[in-house]
């Protein structure tokens, strides 16, 4: 978590006015601009009750606001991802703008894949220097300034190039690495598509798709296998993908785990997958109570020196426990390798 990234620590008295924060430097270890407010939970807005994710408070971001925190000790060409919880609260066509070290991305918030209004978003950068500004900005303009989005539990991890190895030609094809899933929330960590997303918080991974897919953790899901898994939420608009290393006319076998996590998502589920030009359908019936896994090959012959391998979900469910929140298949356990090496043991 960054310094107060919660925002348990909020400003005196004399530096409020109502809700809204009076002074640049009034939220401890944040520089704020514009129409920012101090939100405690259960706040009401009219027939609106703004609920705060993680503590008692969070913060709101009105027009063309901002909060903004420097980060030392960095290193200059380390990838890091940010993690932050946000909600809509009275605005429609609320979005966001993230950025770092020259880099920038705007996260739409049109859609909310959760049921209590809240997602936590991922996004990564590469640092250009020891010491960040990691900065979080509403550009947008309302009618009524206080209609922006809520903000808590901001916080930071270090990614670690993954490598390949001659047992796997995926790189993090167990998705153990990834950004950091804030203790507590039990909503997962969407991960945006490339279209706002040059640097994947997902190292080896790229979101082909219009809309995110999530990254869950085994706290709170069902993961096939080791911690952490993803969970391809919206149908054909939610792929990953990943091109590999192959040698044209070698023959290679695509191996991968499909579950549910264990969070409703009752019914008919199925993974489509691509690798150079085969592909497989794998359907799964889903109790959506986590259960039987199953296990899915898919040999290919490589045409190229380099393969794209593709998955995402045929269609997309709702969860049956409040029929609002997308739900999907759970991806996990990805290998490639070639058939003349003998494939890894499965647990």
């Amino acid at each position: 978590m960054l310094a107060n990234g919660n925002f348990e620590r909020g400003p005196a008295p004399s530096q409020m006015r109502g809700t809204r924060v009076l002074g640049a430097a009034a939220i401890p270890s944040w520089q704020t601009s514009g129409f920012v407010e101090y939100i405690p939970s259960g706040k009401k807005q009219g027939d609106m009750v703004l609920v705060v994710p993680e503590g008692a408070y969070a913060v709101r971001l009105g027009n063309e606001a901002s909060i903004r925190q420097r980060l030392a000790g960095a290193v200059c060409g380390a990838r890091y991802a940010l993690t932050f919880s946000a909600a809509r609260t009275c605005a429609q066509a609320e979005r966001l703008n993230v950025s770092a070290s020259g880099q920038s991305a705007v996260l739409a918030m049109q859609t909310m894949y959760s049921s209590n209004g809240w997602d936590s978003y991922a996004w990564a950068w590469v640092a250009d220097a020891d010491e960040v500004d990691v900065v979080i900005h509403n550009p947008g303009v309302t009618e009524d300034p206080a209609c922006g989005p809520l903000i808590d539990s901001v916080a930071i991890r270090t990614l670690n190039p993954p490598r390949r190895t001659n047992k796997n030609l995926v790189k993090n094809g167990d998705f153990e690495e990834g950004p950091y899933i804030i203790p507590g929330t039990k909503w997962g960590v969407l991960i945006p598509s490339l279209v706002v997303d040059e640097h994947s918080p997902l190292p080896g991974w790229m979101v082909e798709s219009l809309k995110a897919v999530k990254y869950i953790d085994s706290d709170h899901f069902a993961v096939p296998r080791g911690r952490r898994a993803v969970e391809l939420l919206a149908g054909r608009e939610s792929a990953i993908a990943q091109v590999i290393r192959t040698v044209p006319g070698r023959q290679y076998v695509l191996s991968f785990t499909v579950g549910d996590a264990s969070n409703a998502c009752k019914g008919s589920l199925m993974v489509e997958s691509y690798a150079g030009r085969e592909s497989t359908k794998v359907a799964y019936e889903s109790t959506g109570r986590g259960g039987a896994v199953k296990h899915a090959v898919l040999p290919f012959r490589a045409t190229s020196a380099r393969t794209r391998v593709v998955f995402f979900s045929s269609f997309y469910n709702t969860r049956s426990d409040d029929m609002s929140s997308l739900c999907g298949p759970v991806l996990d356990d990805v290998a490639v390798v070639s058939v003349r090496a003998r494939p890894a043991k499965r647990d």
